[in-house]
């Protein structure tokens, strides 16, 4: 799926939402990208996911499927930044949909991801992402490296480990790649749908061909990641040396509906973002060496 001509017609013009100017369209170029599909528990999975309208995607052997993508946002429009995302491969509509037909129908099922963590490198990334699409980001210490045999990423928080993962770099990267993708997040106690669209060469790795590792370590935001019985190696990996992306201007958003009346308290906010900053700054570089003993 390419970029929609309605996006491209608006190239060159600019905006201003919140204070955080753009060029139009948001994108970024010449960004490295890993990602990686590892299979999950698919009912602890599904308790991951709030409301009644998205639900794990169910694979054949019956798992769900849990996402890690990381992509080193060299060239934007608000300074480069790592983007590090953690989430369940889901679908959303009023029950859960057959297994894989989603990953052939993505249309017809609104197949995209639920994310539950995603750390970012800098503040006006928190401020921009959270604030105006929905995206639950926040700052925080994250690395992308790359050597000739692997590419990894790793991520710390207020100086604790957190999480990382490794693939084996492909030898080649000649595979194009265009898709569009759907990224569902919980925010202001709705759900919010927003969409980017890749252009890349990629080196595409499957089933036993594919080598990867994950390290989960014992932050909360990340530490309840272990409960969901992921599996050690990966189905599926990908790497591009440098990806376009192109992020989409409209964005979606449902009310999350309970049988009861749900509580007061409702996840974060415009509070927030309100008092953040257009800072460009990163936290120093992860440092933590001690993560084997937190390999999955």
């Amino acid at each position: 799926m390419g970029v929609p001509l309605r996006i491209k017609n608006y190239s060159e013009r600019f905006a201003l939402v919140d204070g955080i100017p753009f060029t139009l369209p948001v994108q970024a170029r010449n960004s490295p990208a890993l990602m990686a599909g590892f299979f999950c528990d698919y009912d602890k999975a599904a308790a991951l996911l709030p409301g009644n309208e998205i639900h794990p995607v169910r694979y054949l052997n019956g798992k769900a499927i849990f996402m890690v993508t990381v992509i080193d946002y060299r060239e934007t429009s608000i300074g480069k930044y790592i983007e590090y995302s953690i989430a369940i491969a889901c679908t959303r509509g009023r029950s859960p949909a057959p297994k894989m037909l989603p990953v052939i129908f993505m249309k017809h099922y609104h197949t995209g991801q639920f994310i539950l963590d995603l750390p970012v490198s800098s503040e006006i990334s928190v401020k921009g992402g959270k604030g105006i699409w929905g995206m639950p980001k926040h700052k925080a210490s994250l690395d992308f490296l790359i050597t000739d045999k692997m590419v990894s990423a790793q991520y710390e928080k207020d100086g604790q480990f957190a999480f990382r993962i490794e693939i084996e770099k492909p030898a080649k990267c000649n595979l194009p790649v265009k898709v569009g993708s759907v990224n569902y997040s919980h925010f202001r106690n709705m759900l919010i749908a927003s969409y980017i669209y890749i252009d890349a060469k990629a080196g595409i790795r499957l089933g036993n061909s594919a080598k990867g590792t994950l390290f989960i370590g014992d932050h909360p935001r990340t530490q309840f990641m272990r409960e969901l019985n992921i599996e050690s190696k990966p189905f599926f990996t990908f790497y591009t040396p440098a990806a376009i992306g192109v992020l989409d201007d409209h964005f979606e958003c449902w009310f999350m509906t309970y049988p009861d009346k749900p509580a007061s308290v409702t996840p974060e906010g415009f509070e927030s973002v309100a008092d953040l900053t257009l800072d460009e700054e990163w936290l120093p570089a992860p440092s933590f060496t001690d993560y084997q003993k937190f390999r999955i």
